[in-house]
C-alpha cells in the first residue's frame, strides 16, 4: 500500500510542533522571553548574534517559520495528490491557526509577556499539534481503527476526546501558573504549604494547588482510556498506543515531581511542557 506524502508532511508537521512547543518552553525558562525585544525581527534584523537568551529566543522563531512552511508545503502535497475536501479543510483550519499563533508570538513581546496572551499562545500551539496529529492519523493508508469492534470505536473514541480535552485543560492550566510565577507557590509535594488543602484565598497557591488536581482527575481520565482499549479484543498497534499513553502520562507526572524538587530548573520544567504536549498527541491518536 502506498503511502501519500502529504500523510508523511502531516506527521513531520505534528513532530516539528512538538519541537517548537519544546523550545518555548526552554525559552520561558531560561528567561530569554525578551531577549529579542522587538519583533518580527530581533534588535532589527533577522540575523542577530546568536549568543545567550537571543540564541534561544530566535532560534524559537525560526523554528516558527519553518514550521508554516512545512505546513504550506504539507497543503501543495494534498492539493498534488487529490487529497479529499476535509483534508483540505482541515488544513485551511490549519493554516489560520499557525497565523493566528504567529500573531499571538508578536504581540506576546510587543506587550511585554502579558499572561493572558502567553498563555493563548500555548493553548493555540496544542490546538495546532492537535489538529496536525488527527490529520496525519486520518490519513494514513496503515491507520488502525476498530472497525472490527464497532463497540470499542465508539468508546474509545468518547474516552480519547474526553482525554485530549482534560490533558489540554490541564496543559492550559500549566501555562497560565507558568507565566504567573505560580510554579513554586506550594513547593512541598505531595502536600502543598504541609497542608492536604492549603489556604486558597491567596490566589497564586489555588492556581497551583488546583492544577495539581486537576492532574491528578486527567491521570484517571487517561488511565481509564488506555484500559478501555486494553481490556478489549483490540491487538496490535492500539494496544501499543494505549500502553504508550500510560507510560507518557507516568514520565510526565515523575517530570512535574522533579521540577518542583529542582526549583523549576530548565531541563525537568523543559521536559514536562514537552511531555504534556506529547501526552496530548497520545490521546488524540487514540481518539482518532
Amino acid at each position: 500500500m502506498i503511502t501519500p506524502q502529504h500523510h508523511r508532511a502531516f506527521v513531520v508537521s505534528a513532530v516539528w510542533t512538538l519541537l517548537l512547543i519544546f523550545l518555548g518552553s526552554v525559552v520561558h525558562a531560561t528567561g530569554s522571553s525578551l531577549a529579542c525585544p522587538d519583533w518580527p525581527t530581533c534588535f532589527g534584523t533577522m540575523v542577530p548574534t546568536m549568543v545567550g537568551g537571543i540564541f534561544w529566543e530566535h532560534l524559537h522563531r525560526l523554528v516558527a517559520g519553518g514550521l508554516i512552511l512545512m505546513w504550506l508545503l504539507t497543503g501543495w502535497l494534498v492539493r498534488q495528490e487529490n487529497g479529499p475536501a476535509w483534508v483540505r479543510r482541515g488544513w485551511v483550519t490549519g493554516l489560520v491557526l499557525l497565523l493566528v499563533q504567529a500573531v499571538f508570538g508578536g504581540v506576546t513581546v510587543l506587550l511585554r509577556l502579558p499572561p493572558s496572551i502567553s498563555t493563548a499562545h500555548l493553548a493555540l500551539a496544542f490546538l495546532f499539534l492537535g489538529l496536525a496529529v488527527a490529520l496525519a492519523v486520518e490519513t494514513s493508508p496503515h491507520r488502525t481503527d476498530a472497525t472490527a469492534h464497532p463497540s470499542l470505536r465508539s468508546t474509545l473514541h468518547r474516552w480519547g476526546t474526553a482525554a485530549s480535552g482534560f490533558v489540554l485543560a490541564q496543559s492550559v492550566l500549566g501555562g497560565l501558573m507558568r507565566h504567573l510565577d505560580a510554579g513554586m507557590a506550594c513547593p512541598d509535594l505531595p502536600l502543598c504549604l504541609g497542608q492536604l488543602v492549603p489556604p486558597l484565598e491567596q490566589p497564586l497557591v489555588a492556581l497551583n494547588f488546583f492544577h495539581r488536581v486537576t492532574a491528578l482527575v486527567t491521570g484517571i481520565v487517561v488511565i481509564a482510556t488506555a484500559l478501555t482499549v486494553l481490556r478489549s479484543p483490540a491487538r496490535g498497534q492500539l494496544r501499543r498506543l494505549a500502553w504508550g499513553a500510560i507510560s507518557v502520562l507516568l514520565l510526565q507526572i515523575a517530570l512535574g515531581v522533579a521540577s518542583v524538587a529542582a526549583n523549576l530548573t530548565v531541563a525537568p520544567v523543559s521536559l514536562h511542557t514537552l511531555g504534556a504536549a506529547s501526552l496530548f498527541a497520545a490521546t488524540v491518536v487514540l481518539a482518532a
